[in-house]
């Protein structure tokens, strides 16, 4: 291999026709005079489209069948120009420098095109350093890919693909690797993909089973008014059902007087807000919304079969998961259970009794409007609420979210609307993600960010030795 051209920070490299090479591999550009090197990835393969090379591809299509007799050739140059058409040019994108044998940011310098050799670099050798609790997400093109776990934490992450390449997948499997550290996790799972991520596929428990909670609303997920309390109840009705400001003072008081008298009960607080002294709008629209709390089942005066939100506190402080499972809910129900549980999360983390949460989102644009993912990127972040959105429409979330992401998994894309959506994250250029990403086979993904200290990666994702679940169901299984 030699270096073609230099513009900007792409490389181009001229690669002979037997050497192997793939989108996302990367090359080392040793400059044996200076003792420094330039670490370059390959985003897309080309021909080389050398002088004469046209001509003579016309030539053999014309003459291809048509001319009879043996070809005298005493020079073999007929092999040469064979292998001439074949040459490959390497696209490449420049990601850092090895001066000493160690990684160095700077890239300021030119590698000489005579005295360089350049050589495949496995990039375990950059994102596998200072590993401590170490996860194997896949394996590259030679070796396994393991990556520091501790690098989810504190961050936002978002896995996304067109459906079927694996982003689930990949999901599960940061989140049994945070189980297994002790982490606490909480999966608001829509389409009931993760129930059975605690049962191995001989149909037998795992030894994480015991830390992950299945949540099902309406079985073993009721609440009771005194266990949820005026704050989080009230940010629910203005957040998922849009009460109005004034009619949340209003029933913010009616609350309180039921509270005082020791009788926060549901008949109690509908009879109360049937006869308090307030205008009829206001009273229509908290009486309307309280209703259609009452429809979704999910409250109960019986303390015995409501959910306890000091069980849920020790438990994820313990080191424990659980999964709400939303499979068969109400969109409207999807999104009361959402800010219920984030305005709970809130209230714990910022009173310290709990001191962190990582939570999955899965297709987080069933339940949570675009006005809400600014506060959960920013303002929850900073409390404690470390969230991981895993969605195959790129486009639902917003431009700020990528902008932000410290890491991001990419699955396969061949929309080009995805594809300019995606194009947004700020820890890679555009072209390269468009470039590599376009042509990922399933169940491979490109990782950027923290995760691979900054190094752009392709991995084939591992399989689970737990019931995944969330295939494609089909009507012909052969």
């Amino acid at each position: 291999m030699k270096i073609y051209k230099k513009q900007g920070d792409t490389i181009q490299i001229i690669c002979s026709p037997e050497e192997s090479m793939e989108k996302g591999d990367y090359l080392l550009i040793e400059d044996r005079k200076v003792n420094r090197g330039l670490i370059v990835q390959v985003v897309d393969i080309q021909f080389a489209n050398l002088p004469g090379i046209l001509e003579d591809i016309l030539r053999d299509v014309i003459t291809e069948g048509t001319v009879q007799g043996c070809d005298y050739d005493p020079f073999n140059i007929s092999s040469q120009i064979a292998v001439l058409k074949d040459t490959k040019l390497l696209v490449c994108k420049i990601r850092g420098a090895i001066e000493d044998g160690k990684p160095k940011p700077d890239v300021s310098w030119l590698p000489s095109r005579t005295n360089s050799r350049i050589i495949p670099f496995p990039i375990e050798r950059l994102t596998s350093s200072d590993v401590r609790k170490p996860v194997t997400i896949g394996k590259t093109k030679t070796n396994p890919l393991t990556v520091d776990v501790r690098m989810l934490d504190g961050r936002l992450n978002i896995i996304t693909g067109r459906k079927g390449t694996g982003k689930s997948h990949l999901s599960k499997l940061l989140l049994l690797a945070l189980i297994h550290n002790g982490a606490p996790c909480l999966v608001f799972d829509v389409n009931g993909e993760y129930v059975n991520i605690g049962v191995g596929k001989c149909n037998k428990p795992i030894d994480l089973a015991e830390k992950i909670k299945i949540l099902v609303p309406g079985r073993n997920l009721k609440f009771t008014l005194d266990g949820v309390g005026l704050r989080s109840f009230l940010d629910t009705m203005i957040y998922a059902l849009d009460l109005p400001r004034t009619s949340s003072k209003v029933f913010s008081r009616i609350w309180s007087e039921l509270e005082r008298c020791g009788n926060l009960n549901l008949n109690s607080l509908a009879e109360t807000i049937r006869r308090f002294n307030c205008h009829e709008s206001v009273r229509e629209a908290i009486n309307s919304r309280y209703h259609t709390i009452l429809d979704l089942d999910l409250f109960t005066d019986d303390p015995a079969s409501a959910f306890d939100f000091n069980y849920f506190q020790r438990k994820l402080n313990e080191g424990s998961a659980f999964i709400v499972n939303m499979r068969d809910q109400h969109s409207l129900s999807r999104r009361f259970i959402v800010e219920l549980f984030l305005s709970k999360l809130t209230e714990q983390l910022s009173e310290m009794r709990l001191k962190a949460i990582f939570l999955f989102a899965e297709e987080a644009h069933f339940y949570l409007r675009e006005t809400y993912w600014d506060d959960i990127v920013t303002r929850m972040r900073h409390l404690g609420i470390f969230t991981t959105f895993i969605t195959n429409q790129p486009d639902t979330v917003q431009e700020s979210v990528y902008r932000q992401a410290d890491n991001i998994f990419m699955f396969n894309f061949t929309n080009e609307n995805d594809l300019d959506a995606v194009s947004k994250v700020s820890k890679i250029d555009a072209e390269s993600l468009r470039l590599i990403v376009k042509d990922l086979p399933a169940h491979n993904c490109l990782i950027v960010g923290d995760i691979v200290r900054d190094f752009p990666v392709v991995v084939n994702v591992k399989p689970l030795d737990v019931q995944t679940m969330g295939q494609t169901r089909k009507f012909f299984q052969d």
